[in-house]
């Protein structure tokens, strides 16, 4: 049969990519074509090596579907005499007398590797793997024309549009979704990478938000029906009803967020399934103990790893967390797809053959998505092109909603909170990442913390240093405080116990006599002048303010009495308490188990 024929490109069989190793006796995956294949010519191609009169390496075919290995580096099994083959391989390489050299890295396995991590969450639950690289795995993909035609990796930002279906079709899928429902948009993100792929942003749209449908077309056994579009519907509408299909979500997505849809993809229950027990499952953490008998969820507070049945019965769990609706939900399905994806990066899942045909097998099976992306070669270099973002500067947000005022007391769907929504949108829009604000946001707080760390630093410089004898203060003192009296209180204070004679009444502060703080105003020649006050009243070192010239040697200082002022001779700023007790005090601690009465 002809390559052609059995879905393969380049003329390469799948199973060619798989070859016995006779240093490891094991299988082996051959990402780069072999010599001699199409576009890859050898010169040597088809001859046997006169130096070494051993004939060209035949080809040992792998098995159809391999199955996972149960860990990093072992071996596929054997097949047909695989293996005695492989050993006379071996031999004849033997008596060659040369040694294989190494084979390099090929820039093919990076591309391979990269989109692994990336699309891992491209299908709903997080549950699809992106290392899609064998042509056989194009049949397993559904594809439908939403009378859109994009390339596969456009131009600017990409929004690829996510859809899990809550329809029964599929092995296993029978006690999921509702009975008999033509698939709605049970769960959608949009995921919107940057034109500069430093960063994306997945917002989740609330199934039960109340919206309108636009009209659209969906095309069927080769007909087009026009379907006419919906007002003040649930969004999960979009899709199934009325026999709409994901290019009316994706026209309805356009028509609430402004952005431009690229691609959609979309899967079943058995997504999250299948894909979760190929990676060896996804760790998940709960802040109290589940057992919800909607989704048959039953664990323990703390952090597990789930997968199969359990990871779809955590994804879909709602009325035992939260509010107990689709937001809280919501909620779990990104702390999976987060997890999701740092299990595809940091795991050996990319690096074991096995575990990389079940993974794409079962990602594939389940994937339906747009023309435009149809084929492994086109989902592989969205992938590639996809996987520039570091997952640090991923970030996942839910479309802000408000509960719906037409449900009366028993809130039942959302509206769209345009107050929130419409500045998170229009960021999205213009490329501004989530991530990027907060790291902005955090670096002006750290320059603010920097500049007071560094102006408290000068201020507290202002208390070191020498003091000046008590004659030679000079002072006038304001009333701020909103105490009556208290600026002769304190002149009179300052005369009969501090021996600062020169001191003076000023009256009622400027500005309605109120002060929050008190201060006190000096030039840098009577800085010393200054220390001399502070010590006395005990003022904190941001409450002295030194100008930027001096001033005549006569001339007063200004103290300023604030709302904190207590009483003369009473510190402004009290001492702070210590940090820890002071040693060998008796004290007993309540939650000691260990004290024994002697």
């Amino acid at each position: 049969m002809d390559a052609q024929g059995r879905g393969q490109a380049d003329g390469i069989d799948p199973a060619d990519q798989w070859v016995f190793d006779p240093k490891t006796g094991s299988y082996e995956l051959r990402l780069d074509p072999p010599s001699g294949s199409p576009g890859h010519p050898s010169p040597d191609s088809g001859r046997s090596n006169p130096a070494s009169g051993t004939s060209p390496a035949r080809k040992v075919p792998a098995p159809a579907k391999p199955a996972p290995s149960r860990g990093k580096g072992k071996s596929l099994p054997e097949q047909r005499g695989g293996g005695r083959r492989g050993a006379r391989a071996a031999a004849a390489a033997a008596t060659t007398g040369r040694r294989k050299p190494k084979p390099r890295k090929s820039a093919k396995k990076k591309v391979l590797l990269w989109t692994g991590g990336t699309l891992a969450f491209l299908l709903v639950g997080g549950s699809v793997t992106a290392y899609l690289i064998y042509d056989h795995f194009n049949n397993n993909i559904d594809k439908v024309d939403v009378g859109v035609s994009n390339e596969a990796v456009p131009d600017g930002p990409v929004n690829i549009l996510v859809i899990g279906t809550d329809k029964r079709s599929g092995k296993g899928n029978t006690g999921y979704g509702d009975n008999g429902s033509v698939g709605h948009a049970d769960t959608t993100l949009l995921f919107h990478v940057s034109e500069d792929r430093t960063n994306a942003t997945v917002i989740s749209i609330p199934r039960d938000m109340i919206t309108d449908i636009p009209q659209c077309t969906a095309k069927k056994d080769g007909t087009t029906k026009t379907i006419p579009g919906s007002k003040g519907v649930r969004f999960n509408e979009s899709l199934g009803q009325e026999d709409r299909d994901p290019g009316c979500t994706w026209r309805t997505v356009e028509q609430i967020t402004g952005l431009k849809v690229s691609h959609f993809m979309m899967a079943d229950f058995n997504a999250v399934k299948e894909m979760s027990s190929a990676v060896g499952g996804v760790e998940v953490c709960l802040g109290k103990d589940i057992n919800d008998k909607d989704s048959h969820l039953k664990l323990p507070k703390g952090r597990h790893r789930v997968e199969g049945e359990q990871a779809l019965a955590f994804v879909r769990t709602r009325h035992s967390v939260g509010f107990g609706g689709d937001l809280s939900r919501i909620q779990l399905q990104q702390q999976f797809l987060s997890s999701m994806i740092r299990e595809m990066k940091s795991s050996d899942t990319l690096s074991d053959p096995g575990k990389l045909y079940h993974l794409a097998d079962a990602a594939t099976k389940s994937l339906t998505v747009d023309t435009g992306i149809g084929s492994i070669s086109k989902l592989t270099a969205l992938a590639k092109e996809l996987s520039k973002v570091n997952l640090k500067n991923i970030t996942f947000t839910t479309l802000p909603v408000l509960d719906n005022p037409a449900d009366g007391k028993v809130h039942k769907t959302v509206i769209l909170d345009k107050a929130k929504a419409d500045p998170l949108l229009a960021m999205v829009r213009d490329d501004v990442s989530l991530t990027e604000v907060k790291r902005k946001e955090q670096e002006a707080k750290d320059k603010e913390k920097a500049a007071k760390k560094e102006q408290d630093a000068k201020q507290a410089a202002l208390l070191k240093g020498p003091k000046a004898e008590p004659s030679k203060v000079r002072v006038k003192v304001l009333n701020g405080s909103g105490k009556i009296g208290a600026a002769q209180e304190t002149v009179t204070w300052m005369q009969n116990s501090q021996a600062i004679a020169h001191s003076s009444n000023g009256g009622n502060a400027p500005g309605g006599g109120k002060s929050a703080k008190t201060t006190l105003e000096f030039a840098p020649n009577q800085a010393d002048q200054a220390r001399r006050i502070a010590e006395a009243m005990g003022l904190p070192a941001d409450a002295l303010k030194q100008t930027g010239t001096d001033t005549a040697p006569l001339a007063e200082m200004t103290l300023v009495l604030g709302a904190d002022f207590k009483g003369a001779g009473v510190p402004v700023t009290p001492p702070k308490a210590p940090k820890k007790a002071p040693e060998g005090i008796q004290k007993i601690e309540a939650d000691d188990k260990n004290i024994c009465a002697k």
